[in-house]
């Protein structure tokens, strides 16, 4: 098909082309008849005369596909200034009506009947914005560790043991065995950093936890990254920040209300929980971890002393941190470990991590566990890994953020999470 897009048509005024695309909307008046074609670039008005409307548009149904061939003319009222005129239209496929009107400028139904119907409510122009800047803060993402000398791979996502120890998995029948689906692709870019030294990952992670929130999914999309040859967990900090900036910058400028600050404020756990319960009248001291409301009275301290939406807390307790993580050398029972705060939410986990054998024997020995089950992720460790750290983002997470969404099931193309397995 020799097509032209809706975006391509302020360019092609005076010639006759051939758009194809859905019905997004169709009005008809008295003696003409405007039809709105949606395609992936955005929305095309065509203006019809009577003989079209009294033959192919009096029984069509929004959401079918059609194909129309007329000339371009300018019109300022029209969507990008343009429309087609003289126009020809035939039904390419036609649509049965559809549960939701696509064509108001927001989705009026409720947040289920969206998700029980997504393969058409992802149709909706706002709904693909999201996802559109979603694209665009992976491409960011990943050219950003590019341009670092990153190297992009790829893991299991079944794997034999649980990543992080304690936490719920999904247990799957592997051949006979048991087996279960990773909760992250930690130890694989662990030992990855002992062969290029810099590596990261896009893809799925999976958290049996019964979560009923709206900021937890049991699949998500995890952006991960790890890198090798550091002094602290500050490098590692430092290696986020120019990420976080990357995505942000990737994203249409119009969809963006945020910018990442050359330095993002930082401070430390103790310090954190300190100011927190003083400002809310609470005894938090020996918390091992920040609340929901915690971080928020953060984010808004940050905003407010900074003017950052970005806030790093580090130096969180060794009780809730993963094994493998660094201790802080010098406050004994932390660890060089950090989260960044979105807005007021915690978007990434990350830190320094172990990188001799005999830590790991010594830490696992510590929780009580045996390094048995993690043999074959703890043997790369007797044989010369350099210090390291890197971090996990949350793709929805950073998008619901980024958007204000209230639910992160909004910013999620198909969503798992416990009541839900389909569409």
């Amino acid at each position: 098909m020799h097509r032209t897009l809706a975006s391509e048509l302020p360019a092609r005024v005076g010639q006759t082309v051939t758009i194809a695309g859905w019905a997004h909307r169709h009005r008809r008046l008295k003696s003409v008849e405007f039809l709105i074609v949606r395609d992936r670039t955005g929305l095309a008005q065509v203006v019809l005369p009577p003989s079209a409307v009294d033959s192919v548009l009096a029984t069509l149904v929004e959401e079918s596909v059609v194909e129309v061939t007329g000339r371009v003319t300018a019109n300022p009222a029209a969507p990008s200034g343009v429309e087609l005129v003289d126009a020809s239209v035939r039904v390419v496929n036609p649509a049965q009506p559809a549960p939701l009107d696509l064509y108001r400028p927001t989705l009026t139904a409720s947040l289920p009947t969206q998700l029980d119907h997504a393969g058409l409510a992802l149709r909706h122009p706002a709904r693909q914005r999201v996802f559109r800047a979603g694209a665009a803060a992976v491409r960011g993402f990943r050219s950003t560790l590019d341009d670092l000398g990153f190297v992009e791979v790829h893991t299991p996502k079944i794997v034999a043991s649980a990543t992080e120890s304690g936490a719920n998995v999904f247990a799957i029948d592997y051949f006979g065995r048991p087996a279960y689906l990773a909760q992250s692709p930690q130890f694989y870019k662990q030992t990855l950093v002992g062969v290029f030294e810099r590596v990261y990952e896009v893809g799925p992670v999976f958290r049996a936890e019964p979560h009923d929130t709206v900021r937890h999914l049991a699949q998500y999309t995890s952006l991960d990254v790890e890198l090798g040859f550091i002094t602290d967990h500050r490098d590692v900090m430092a290696a986020l920040r120019s990420v976080m900036a990357g995505m942000v910058a990737a994203i249409d400028p119009s969809f963006v209300d945020t910018e990442v600050p050359e330095q993002i404020p930082s401070v430390h756990f103790v310090d954190a929980l300190a100011m927190v319960g003083k400002a809310l009248g609470e005894d938090l001291s020996g918390e091992p971890d920040l609340a929901p409301a915690h971080e928020r009275w953060l984010g808004e301290w940050a905003k407010r002393e900074y003017g950052s939406d970005f806030l790093f807390v580090e130096g969180f307790p060794a009780a809730k941190r993963p094994f493998y993580t660094h201790p802080d050398p010098s406050r004994p029972g932390y660890t060089n470990g950090f989260d960044l705060l979105f807005r007021g939410v915690e978007l990434v986990t990350g830190g320094q991590r172990l990188h001799r054998y005999e830590d790991y024997v010594a830490a696992l020995a510590a929780r009580g566990e045996s390094p048995e089950p993690y043999e074959a992720y703890l043997s790369v460790f007797r044989h010369g890994m350099p210090p390291h750290g890197g971090f996990a983002i949350g793709l929805e997470r950073f998008l619901a953020r980024l958007t204000g969404a209230a639910n992160i099931r909004e910013v999620t193309l198909f969503p798992r999470d416990l009541t839900r397995l389909t569409p």
